[in-house]
């Protein structure tokens, strides 16, 4: 595959459809490490706005002063959330990243206390107990299964009361589309929606 460059939105667009159909882990990661020089460019002209919709579903969460809260940022990819959650007052942040690409881009941006390199699901998370923990995703179709497989590690994890459940809510305007193909049935504007989950890290008894 060709180095991922940023470029006008119908280039976008084909890059980052092409990379829904990737379903193998190894070449998924592959894909992250390539692209991640060029990510926030790249979302920007999909006009991404899930960072901004998580810390609205934070904020409005979280009992007490932002300055006091520990988040673990899943996924934490380039630094985006970091940078509104700092924006934000929220100033105790950790990172994780299963590309060793994103997390170099994320300690750039000098934001996180801590990062480290994980998979969700296949490792166990290196964070303190009781903090929040915040993971987004789409909801379009192309990435159902996805959607599906992190909700099953979710819910384990639940189970086994590692963590509980603050949030689990769709929004819509997550980004625009890659093709046609991803916009719901009725909807005009050519976005697709997504999720945010947000969690509490038990302690261990």
């Amino acid at each position: 595959m060709a180095q991922e460059k940023g470029g006008n939105l119908s280039e976008v667009q084909a890059r980052i459809g092409a990379s829904h159909n990737i379903n193998d882990l190894d070449r998924k990661l592959q894909f992250y490490g390539r692209w991640a020089p060029d990510y926030d460019q790249d979302v920007a002209a999909l006009q991404y706005r899930a960072p901004r919709l998580a810390v609205d579903c934070l904020t409005q969460a979280l009992p007490g002063p932002p300055h006091d809260a520990l988040i673990l940022d899943v996924a934490c990819g380039t630094g985006l959330v970091a940078a509104e959650l700092q924006a934000r007052g929220f100033l105790q942040l950790h990172g994780v990243d299963g590309s060793p690409e994103m997390l170099e881009q994320a300690q750039a941006c000098g934001l996180y206390q801590h990062l480290s390199l994980c998979i969700l699901g296949q490792e166990p998370l290196p964070s303190p107990e009781g903090g929040l923990v915040c993971l987004t995703t789409r909801t379009n179709p192309s990435n159902l299964q996805y959607k599906e497989a992190l909700e099953a590690t979710l819910d384990k994890l639940e189970q086994a009361g590692a963590w509980k459940r603050l949030v689990a809510q769709t929004v819509d305007h997550w980004e625009l589309a890659t093709s046609p193909l991803e916009v719901a049935p009725g909807a005009k504007d050519g976005f697709i929606s997504g999720i945010i989950y947000l969690y509490q890290k038990q302690r261990s008894p």
